[in-house]
Parts: C-alpha cells; sequence; structure tokens
C-alpha cells in the first residue's frame, strides 16, 4: 500500500468512500474488516490494521462488517442495498427488537433521511409502514402456533399499548386478534369488504377467463382452487352487503386457515391504499375510485402467467393456462383444479409443453424458471425489495423487464412498478395524454414518473381506462 497508516487511519476518521475498494480496515479487537467508509464507530488507531483486499482480511481471521458490508461490495453489488435489506431481515426476525424507524437506521447504519430514500427507492413502502407489517405479520404467526395470550401479544410484537396494537391488527388483517384466533380453528370468517371496494369491478377481474378451471365467478361468488399445505382446496368468496363471507374446503386446521386469510386478502387487494393516489391524481382515477392492485395467490403464478403472456394475444395466453393447469395441476373440489407449483411444472418435459401449443422457446423459458423456484435458488417471497427480486428475476433466461415488473406488482404487491413494453399500458397512455404515437420505453417511463410512488395503481387505472379488463 502507498499510504501510511497514520493518512489512511485519518481516512476511516473522515469515513472517505473514495478508498472503498482501495484499502479494507481491520479491527482486531472485534475480529471483523470494514470499508473505509464504514458508519459504524470508530476503532482506536492502536486496534487497526490494514490490508489490500478481503483475501488478506480472510488470512488474518477477519469476516465481514455486517453494517457496511465490504463482501457485498467486493462483489459489485450495491452496499446500501446489502445493507437494507439485512437490516430489514433482522427486524423481520425480531421485530419488537426494532420499536422505531430509528433501530432500523442503526441497523442499516445511515440516517433518518437516507433510510427513507432506500425505502422509497429499493423497497417501494416507507420504514414505519414496513415496521407495522412485519409486527402484525409476526403476532398472526404466534397466534398461528398457538403462543402467547392476547394481552401478551401486543407487547411481544413490539407494540407499547394495546390499542394501538388491536388497531394495527385489524387495519392489516380485516380482523381483531380474537376473531383470528377464532378463524383459526374454524373453517370460514368474514371479513369486512374494504372502504370502496369495487365488487363488480374484483369479480370481473378474476373471472376474465370464462372457460378457467382453477377459478369461477358465479354470481356475487368466487371460487378459487389452490394448493394449500400440499392439499388442492376450494377458497370460496361469496360478497354481501359490506362484507366477505369467507370458507375453504380441502385443508384444515390453524396454518391451512392462516393461509386461506392471506389468500383472501391477496384476491381483494386489501394492501392497497386507493385513497391516496385518488387524491394526488382525481382525473385519473375519476370514475373508478376505489379500483385496487389485486394479486395472485403467490408469486409463482404471476410468474407463469407472465411467462405465458409473453408475446402472443391474451386469448391465446389463457388457452395455454387452462391447457397446463389442467397437465400439472390437482385436481380440487368444484371440478376445478389448483394451479401447479413449481415443482409440477418442473417435472414435466419440453415435450409435453410442445402438445399443449407452447413454443419451444417458452416452454424453455417456463421450465427454466420452475426448475430455479423448486430448487430453491430462485425465493420469489424471499427478498424484501423491489430492486432485489427485480434482480434475481432478471437473471432467469427469457424473463425481461416487462416480465420482472409484472410479477413485482401482481405476485409480490410492490406498489410503485411499471411493466414498461406492456401494449396495454403504451396505448392508454397514447389515449390519455393525446399523443400521436405510442410512447416507446424512455417515455414510458417519463410519463409513468408523476406517478410515483403509486404506479402500480396507476398501470391499473390506465388498463382499466381501455374499456377492458387488466391481464
Amino acid at each position: 500500500m502507498r499510504w501510511s497508516d497514520e493518512h489512511l487511519y485519518e481516512r476511516i476518521l473522515a469515513k472517505d468512500a473514495s478508498f472503498d475498494g482501495r484499502v479494507l480496515t481491520g479491527v482486531l479487537t472485534t475480529g471483523i474488516y470494514c470499508l473505509p467508509s464504514c458508519p459504524a464507530r470508530k476503532p482506536l488507531a492502536r486496534n487497526v490494521r490494514f490490508f489490500a483486499d478481503e483475501a488478506a482480511a480472510h488470512a488474518a481471521g477477519l469476516r465481514p462488517c455486517k453494517r457496511c458490508r465490504p463482501d457485498a461490495f467486493y462483489r459489485g453489488e450495491d452496499a446500501d442495498l446489502a445493507r437494507l435489506e439485512d437490516a430489514m431481515a433482522q427486524a423481520a426476525a425480531d421485530p419488537a427488537a426494532f420499536p422505531e424507524v430509528e433501530a432500523l437506521a442503526e441497523a442499516a447504519g445511515v440516517g433518518l433521511t437516507k433510510l427513507k430514500t432506500l425505502f422509497r427507492d429499493h423497497a417501494q413502502v416507507q420504514p414505519a409502514t414496513f415496521l407495522q407489517r412485519i409486527r402484525i405479520q409476526a403476532a398472526c404467526a404466534r397466534l398461528t402456533a398457538g403462543q402467547g395470550d392476547l394481552a401478551d401479544l401486543a407487547f411481544g410484537s413490539g407494540y407499547e399499548s394495546a390499542s394501538g396494537f388491536h388497531e394495527a391488527f385489524r387495519r392489516q388483517t380485516g380482523l381483531s386478534p380474537g376473531a383470528y384466533r377464532t378463524m383459526l380453528g374454524s373453517d370460514g370468517f368474514t371479513l369486512p369488504q374494504p372502504a370502496g371496494l369495487r365488487v363488480e369491478d374484483v369479480l370481473r377481474f378474476h373471472g376474465r377467463d370464462a372457460a378457467s378451471v382453477s377459478e369461477r365467478v358465479e354470481g356475487p361468488r368466487l371460487v378459487k382452487a389452490f394448493l394449500c399445505e400440499g392439499r388442492a382446496s376450494v377458497l370460496v368468496l361469496t360478497f354481501a352487503a359490506g362484507t366477505v363471507e369467507v370458507s375453504l374446503k380441502g385443508a384444515g386446521g390453524p396454518t391451512a386457515m392462516a393461509q386461506a386469510h392471506g389468500a383472501a386478502l391477496r384476491l381483494l387487494g386489501w394492501q392497497e391504499e386507493p385513497a391516496v393516489f385518488e387524491a394526488a391524481h382525481p382525473d385519473l382515477a375519476r370514475g373508478r375510485e376505489g379500483l385496487r392492485v389485486l394479486l395472485t395467490l403467490d408469486a409463482f403464478e404471476a410468474l407463469v402467467w407472465a411467462i405465458l403472456g409473453q408475446q402472443v394475444n391474451l386469448a391465446f395466453a389463457y388457452a395455454l393456462r387452462r391447457d397446463l393447469i389442467r397437465r400439472a395441476g390437482t385436481p380440487a373440489a368444484e371440478g376445478l383444479f389448483a394451479h401447479p407449483d413449481a415443482a409440477q411444472i418442473s417435472a414435466l418435459q419440453p415435450e409435453d409443453l410442445l402438445a399443449l401449443r407452447f413454443s419451444r422457446r417458452k416452454a424453455e423459458y417456463l421450465l427454466h424458471a420452475a426448475g430455479e423456484v423448486a430448487a430453491g435458488r430462485l425465493r420469489l417471497e424471499a427478498r424484501a425489495t423491489a430492486t432485489g427480486a427485480s434482480r434475481d428475476l432478471l437473471a432467469l433466461r427469457g424473463c425481461g423487464p416487462w416480465t420482472a415488473q409484472y410479477v413485482l406488482m401482481r405476485g409480490l404487491g410492490f406498489r410503485d412498478c411499471v411493466p414498461v413494453g406492456d401494449a396495454g399500458l403504451t396505448l392508454a397512455l397514447q389515449r390519455w395524454f393525446r399523443l400521436e404515437a405510442r410512447p416507446d420505453a424512455a417515455g414510458t417511463q417519463r410519463l409513468m414518473a408523476p406517478f410515483a410512488p403509486h404506479r402500480s395503481l396507476a398501470t391499473f387505472h390506465l388498463w382499466s381506462s381501455l374499456k377492458g379488463t387488466p391481464a
């Protein structure tokens, strides 16, 4: 190294990011090595040793710092993203240890302003909203496992008051904690309809393929077959005045009912908050107030649909989906089939899909994606950020930006996605902005930018403005 230890120590005291990649700081008392820009409290000079690279630090018996993530930096990854995802994972594992947003900032090694920026850019949610979500998820998991009583649940989930916990729980799940626990021992439950829910739109959307073999709409009744705890089951949502009656046929027990509850919320688009978008963009929302982004039951189902829908018309994509579900899915009640999981699809051969009128390329893409998921190499729900999930998806063979953004929006519920290249979206943008021609990719991003951070919902509104049903 061409710098003196004294000069390098000055650079780490200054948190000089220009020295990242040039040298590593080893802290002998803690056994870790850091980037010069590491935000952690600086060690005494006598406890520091400098290394030219990771190999030298490893040879000295040191491990990478979990705050500045030098290992991620040297792999060419976004160190800020790595620190954010690590902090989010820590919070999800122990929500009670993160009572305030400041604890998240501390874990990520950034200030509050940068934390909010990182959440906005990568997770598409506010830090406080994220903390609220994981606390309630932890409470639901404890109830499902039969752990703890209701009096202790609030404090064990990171809440200081029982009233605040109950309000947050009801807002996120549609049920009180007590009603949720009762639901776990039954085969049905009643949800309130979200304010302004467009029931006809929900039914029209889920019933958009009238010949579907995995879901069916019968008047005010939505019937959806799915694999619940590995068993082909049927979820029934019956819409009444202000409520939704939900029942599960097939699998039973607390874990199955918890899965059924989560499935119902996804089908209803429960996670959406349309009022904020409608207040910011009243012209686009006018006449469609209450519209929500409705999710598939899991991210893999969204990925399958996105692959099937690539470069074919909608009617043919529906036919491919029906044939695939019949071929690889599991028969369920009411004459329906549960959508196949990754293992069931990956067990097929290319010839099986060619016989269903798949192109060879589409068959290869689908089998590759299913194989990656089945083997655990692609864990769709494991990434807490849209940026991380998008990178994983784009690494798949045949998965481009449109496919990735579609899965992020409809399979993972991220709220600020733009499926660039979507024919319906470009047509809607051309009409809405009265353009002479459809926008290209750059033009689509530019026209959609004012709708951030709600571009997923804006996409649904633009699709719906064509007087059709979103795909």
